[in-house]
């Protein structure tokens, strides 16, 4: 991946594989099992086990449920064998420790390798931050009925 800090190509990050527009979860923690796995059958991580372990680690450091309805839990770990961004919506909104205290329905899973803990990390938060802050990608994020309507909406920017 390219680690150059000037500019952040997120389709570098996220594919078609690793959007699930149908998450059948419906709590926080079967969220979590559930964008893991696809983690973990796409060859992003090596172990579900301990890569759950490292993200549940830093859920416990602080909130990681925006406002409007988005959550960014990340684990840096390990068990990453490429920094990948795994993107799911829920069919209905799971609680989910927020800013607002609104439950979530969009949850954006970051799963970054340890050796690109500083740059690619604050680099690939900074890129969805700013995505996120637009009321019609969110929008889209919640209409999108294709994966790749998800990668147009996260590239746009």
């Amino acid at each position: 991946m390219d680690t150059k800090l000037e500019e952040l190509d997120i389709t570098k990050v996220i594919t078609e594989d690793l959007i699930d527009l149908t998450l059948q979860a419906t709590t926080k923690m079967e969220v979590i099992e559930e964008l893991t796995h696809l983690l973990y059958v796409n060859h992003c991580i090596d172990s579900e086990e301990n890569f759950i372990k490292d993200v549940l680690y830093r859920e416990n450091a602080g909130v990681t449920g925006l406002e409007k309805g988005i959550a960014i839990p990340h684990g840096k770990s390990e068990s990453v064998i490429k920094t990948t961004l795994v993107i799911g919506r829920t069919k209905q909104p799971v609680e989910w420790e927020s800013l607002d205290g609104e439950p979530i329905d969009i949850i954006l899973l970051f799963a970054v390798k340890t050796s690109d803990a500083t740059t690619v990390h604050i680099k690939l938060l900074q890129k969805v931050a700013t995505l996120l802050a637009d009321e019609e990608i969110l929008h889209g994020l919640r209409k999108a009925e294709t994966k790749q309507e998800v990668i147009d909406l996260m590239a746009k920017k």
